[in-house]
């Protein structure tokens, strides 16, 4: 694939490079743009039968043993443009990791971003699964978004263009963000530092923050924690091979440091399974598993 770009194009880049699990093989193409019309000019001179998939930090990802075939976008560190539009309207790309989303806007004396420190990824990855922490939700501030296809024809959307739900977006197909517009308002009490600090530290005490994973790996059932009934089915501390039911938090799944996808995939099963066993709940995974298996002829 010869396409001229300010940005980095690698090819074979392995994928535990750039997932929070530290696992996954390699992307035929791994794409880096140097900015949003750098993607523009790509997507219009891609053929358009290769296959596509955005990336931020790779949380919320499982990438599997055998690679990805075609194009992986990283926007991580590349689309980072956050910008104040009027007094308490941001627009920020999703490169931009979601801590710094929560920071930056308490900074500037804005309200209702904070819970966005507690979300291991970044804008783009939560706009993509409406993820949440401490109560909060990403859609729940969105105005509008901005959003690209892969002829690079770029287009803003309102809120009411998709279907959003627990852990969920649905509409805009074959269309990716680009950037979001998020409604914040302002912070008379001054209190947004303590309340991530006090966040984080939240956080620490109940995640194993020390080692890779993906974040939550499986949605809390109604009325129910995932974390609950996967410790009352026994399984806090179950391995296989190198991968681990944390004993700190049972709904987060660590690699112990030698960890293959397979590993992770197989004890996200038994997960699945065991808990239908014992409480006839079939538990949804939030992780998003791309890629091909290693002995995948495909």
């Amino acid at each position: 694939m010869k396409i001229s770009t300010k940005g980095d194009l690698l090819y074979s880049e392995p994928m535990s490079r750039h997932t929070t699990w530290r696992v996954g093989g390699p992307a035929e193409y791994y794409y880096q743009p140097a900015d949003s019309d750098d993607l523009v000019n790509f997507l219009t001179d891609l053929d358009s039968t290769v296959p596509l998939f955005l990336l931020g930090l790779g949380s919320n990802l499982l990438v599997r043993d055998g690679g990805i075939d075609g194009v992986v976008i990283a926007t991580a560190g590349r689309l980072n443009d956050f910008k104040l539009l009027t007094e308490n309207l941001i627009r920020v790309e999703v490169g931009v990791p979601c801590a710094i989303v929560a920071r930056k806007t308490v900074n500037m004396n804005l309200s209702g971003a904070e819970f966005l420190a507690g979300i291991p990824g970044t804008m783009g990855g939560a706009l993509a699964m409406n993820a949440g922490a401490f109560g909060g939700e990403t859609w729940s501030i969105v105005e509008c978004v901005e959003t690209i296809d892969r002829k690079g024809r770029i287009r803003c959307r309102n809120k009411d263009d998709f279907e959003i739900g627990y852990r969920f977006v649905h509409g805009a197909n074959e269309e990716w963000f680009l950037a979001a517009h998020l409604r914040l308002s302002k912070n008379q009490s001054g209190l947004g530092k303590v309340e991530i600090k006090e966040l984080l530290k939240k956080r620490s005490l109940s995640q194993p923050t020390k080692w890779p994973s993906c974040g939550s790996v499986f949605k809390n059932p109604e009325n129910h924690f995932a974390a609950k009934l996967i410790e009352e089915s026994g399984l806090k501390g179950k391995k296989i091979g190198g991968a681990q039911v944390s004993e700190k938090h049972a709904n987060f799944i660590i690699n112990l440091g030698d960890a293959k996808a397979s590993d992770i995939e197989a004890l996200m099963n038994d997960i699945i399974e065991t808990v239908n066993e014992k409480f006839n709940i079939k538990l949804q995974s939030e992780v998003h598993v791309i890629g091909k298996l290693l002995d995948d002829p495909k």
